[in-house]
């Protein structure tokens, strides 16, 4: 195989080499995207019987929720199926449709929970200005924004790294189709190009979480001049969930696309991927919920 246009498929990385494991494997996939299912499906529920189901913060939801369905069904359903049949395979398209649409799903939650960030800090810090600061066109055109800006990395990214000639073999380790292992069966130095990529797509991300981390130090400053006990407890339980899960996925996902390959083996790249590409949209229907109910 001298190049990406003489291979037609990859080999994905079995979770288990015995049939009982596999199947473990198969039913614990299964509930995970069901899992995520009931979680956004309550939100939506939840929105629809709201009093006020149009302000921002549920539009947003919303946006966010469909990005978590996006992110798990992107990957679940080819290894489910692995599982379940015991194979390995996904054609060359496939393997180009997923990374495409993960990273899609992905960079445009991650520019979401920075535009949550700032919901929250005006609505915490700036109350008086939510209206004016947050009205209908900006929602509109913040999350048009981060759709976009998602899409354009996703495009680029899946562009320039099936544009690489692939001699390495076909041997993905991971259990889906990710860009670093992609890269590893390049044996071109032309690859230096996608990783000068992933460096403009890491500042522009870093930027975002430095805004985010600024937001909720401003929130967490106007949340302790709250006299009401019971008010710290129900905004700090809404608020720290939210910087936990939004830090897990960061650090997680720089470190897998960002790892020296010294530090590399197949049991360390599966558990940066569930991390960041698995856990999140599992857990955030959780965390997005209920808590800004009681808030």
């Amino acid at each position: 195989m001298s190049n990406g246009s003489s291979i037609t498929q990859c080999l994905l990385l079995p979770f288990a080499d015995t049939r009982e494991l596999q199947l473990w494997h198969f039913w614990l996939i299964l509930g995970i995207p069901l899992a995520v299912l009931l979680g956004n499906s309550l939100i939506n529920t939840s929105t629809a019987c709201d009093q006020h189901p149009h302000t921002p913060r549920y539009f947003f939801l919303l946006n966010l929720s469909l990005l978590d369905l996006g992110c798990i069904s992107t990957t679940a359903p080819k290894s489910k199926a692995n599982s379940l049949w015991g194979s390995r395979p996904i054609s060359y398209t496939a393997c180009a449709a997923q990374i495409f649409f993960f990273l899609f799903f992905l960079i445009a939650e991650f520019y979401f929970l920075t535009i949550v960030s700032y919901d929250h800090y005006v609505a915490i810090c700036k109350p008086l200005h939510y209206g004016s600061l947050l009205g209908s066109r900006a929602c509109v055109h913040m999350a048009a924004a981060a759709w976009g800006t998602g899409f354009l990395h996703a495009l680029l990214h899946t562009a320039n790294t099936f544009s690489l000639p692939l001699c390495g073999g076909n041997a993905v380790e991971q259990f889906f189709c990710e860009i670093p292992q992609i890269l590893k069966l390049s044996r071109s130095h032309s690859y230096l190009r996608e990783v000068g990529l992933f460096v403009i797509t890491v500042c522009v991300t870093f930027g975002c979480f430095v805004f985010i981390v600024g937001s909720y130090v401003q929130i967490f400053r106007a949340l302790l001049r709250i006299p009401s006990e019971q008010g710290h407890h129900k905004a700090f339980s809404t608020y720290l969930p939210h910087l936990a899960m939004l830090s897990l996925f960061v650090i997680t996902s720089a470190f897998a696309y960002l790892k020296p390959p010294s530090i590399s083996s197949p049991s360390l790249d599966l558990v940066l991927s569930v991390l960041y590409s698995v856990v999140p949209p599992a857990v955030n229907p959780l965390i997005c919920s209920l808590r800004n109910q009681e808030l």
